[in-house]
């Protein structure tokens, strides 16, 4: 019977949807998906390794930190700093790979879904066209044929079986279109992380470049005599006691009148950490050592322990106010690489010591941008990031001549005494 033919056509169809399912998840393609999923898996073992021998270099420059200042252990901590630079980018290159690796893994899955998708839609299709021209012409066949009506509703009871099962291909056609939908948003995710592992990864060589010109730069300064370190060292502690009373002196007459209401309460945790890890090695104000360590006998800001080349972060979303390198002016007297950030809570702060800047001026940054890496550079007596804090409208950035420089021009963030804040209150 006519109906019975469609009936038959109809479970043909739908049957061919599995066949042609299952025949799209071929052996190469299968096997494909199979070995990225091994040599991911290689990878994240590589990385791990990576990770614990940074710990140990990590562990050794501490210990190194806590060391008198000698030219046989500041030389022993640019090369530790070396090599840990040099597995950092180990590390990087490694996660380039592996996510390089799922990416064309998510793109296999997706290329097979596709095709199992666009395979089930038009198998339904032609289910449905089949349906419908079985719902048009059955009636017409029973009143010109013997068929009584009593098996044309018998036919009809099963046809409406194979309309469950069109239905029932309907939600796995849904359920396909939400996987790949899925698959898409992980390998578009995963294409991100790839271009900034790859960003990160050319930022580590300038870093490490730049250690091994350190490197030289102190063997040649020094000739290896530990009695011409000692006096650089003297020398650098001169310059940077001038040139820090000099810019308290200047500070110490700017007038500003902090308005509490414009800046958020103290203890409002308004800013995320700068750091991944944080381990605060010198705290704001008056502390046991800042006598010793500072001419004011007062610390500006907060002091996070940090390894060179270690991505700092932006606390909160606001605009880069400028950049800066105080060492052009003053070598080892301040600073160092800087940023200054300011928010939209009318607070600002200073990023230094950097070894890498990564912001610029005007740029728009929001939380968890990387906007530098942690370094050396400034009068710095270890790696590590100094952040200070700021009501926003009492810090400017401002270029002057110093005394203790020579007369030379440096440019810098300045703020009135009582913009300052402590950071530890808002992050």
């Amino acid at each position: 019977m006519l109906i019975r033919f469609y009936q038959f056509t109809i479970f043909a169809i739908l049957g061919g949807i599995v066949l042609i399912s299952v025949s799209f998840v071929h052996a190469e393609v299968a096997q494909t998906i199979a070995d990225l999923e091994q040599k991911i898996a290689t990878q994240t073992n590589a990385i791990q390794k990576l990770e614990a021998e940074i710990a140990q270099y990590q562990g050794d420059l501490t210990t190194l930190a806590t060391k008198k200042k000698t030219l046989k252990n500041a030389i022993a901590t640019l090369e530790l700093t070396r090599k840990k630079l040099e597995t950092d980018i180990k590390i990087t290159q490694t996660k380039v790979d592996t996510t390089d690796m799922k990416i064309r893994q998510l793109g296999s899955e997706i290329s097979y879904k596709e095709d199992e998708l666009n395979a089930r839609r038009q198998s339904l299709r032609e289910a449905l066209r089949i349906i419908q021209e079985s719902d048009e012409r059955s009636l017409v066949h029973v009143a010109f044929s013997n068929q009584s009506f009593s098996g044309f509703w018998n036919d009809l009871d099963t046809l409406e079986q194979f309309s469950a099962g069109v239905n029932e291909n309907v939600e796995l056609i849904k359920q396909l279109k939400a996987g790949l939908e899925d698959r898409n948003k992980k390998q578009k995710t995963e294409k991100g992380k790839l271009l900034d592992l790859k960003s990160n990864l050319g930022d580590q060589k300038k870093i490490t470049e730049d250690n091994k010109k350190q490197t030289t730069k102190l063997l040649t300064q020094t000739s290896s005599q530990e009695s011409r370190y000692q006096k650089i060292l003297k020398d650098k502690l001169v310059l940077k006691d001038a040139l820090e009373k000099e810019l308290r002196d200047y500070e110490s007459t700017l007038k500003f009148i902090l308005d509490p209401s414009s800046i958020p309460p103290r203890g409002t945790k308004v800013f995320s950490p700068p750091l991944d890890s944080i381990r605060i090695t010198q705290q704001f104000g008056k502390t046991s050592s800042s006598a010793r360590l500072y001419t004011s006998g007062t610390h500006n800001g907060t002091d996070f322990g940090a390894s060179v080349g270690t991505p700092v972060k932006a606390m909160q979303s606001g605009v880069v106010a400028d950049t800066g390198d105080t060492d052009i002016t003053c070598s080892k007297a301040s600073f160092g690489k800087w940023i200054l950030i300011r928010y939209n809570n009318g607070l600002a702060s200073v990023y230094a010591h950097l070894s890498l800047i990564k912001a610029s001026k005007g740029q728009v940054v929001n939380v968890g941008d990387v906007v530098g890496y942690s370094g050396n550079t400034g009068y710095s007596t270890g790696p590590h990031l100094h952040i200070s804090v700021y009501a926003s409208a009492g810090v400017n950035v401002e270029s002057r001549p110093s005394r203790a420089c020579g007369g030379r021009i440096y440019t810098m963030p300045l703020a009135a005494i009582n913009a300052y804040l402590d950071p530890m209150d808002y992050i």
